[in-house]
């Protein structure tokens, strides 16, 4: 069928017969930029004042996390991306699949 054979995960499309590939590499280029004014992934002791209150709330309410890091995973970073730089998301999304993601591993463990 012409199809590229399948090497990982990335959004595949095509901008004035330009083709573009996203994957989540690129994403957490992006998120670390806007994060840690790096290209990468810094600590929590490298992030702002407001960039850690932000990352509190989201880790004590968004999407509540046991256990503890001192480098945020890509999920919260994301989020935050999109608080940062104003832009909208589907903040419900993330909360539901988290919700998800939690209630199959309870279910796996018991």
């Amino acid at each position: 069928m012409g199809l590229e054979p399948f090497v990982d995960m990335k959004i595949r499309s095509s901008i004035m017969g330009v083709s573009v590939f996203i994957n989540q590499e690129t994403i957490t280029y992006v998120v670390n930029e806007t994060m840690f004014s790096s290209k990468k992934k810094g600590s929590y002791s490298s992030l702002s004042m407001e960039k850690k209150m932000m990352l509190k709330i989201h880790n004590e309410n968004l999407l509540p996390k046991g256990g503890g890091s001192d480098q945020p995973s890509l999920e919260p970073r994301v989020i935050l991306h999109f608080f940062l730089k104003k832009e909208k998301a589907n903040v419900p999304k993330y909360i539901f699949k988290h919700m998800v993601k939690t209630l199959k591993e309870s279910q796996k463990n018991n």
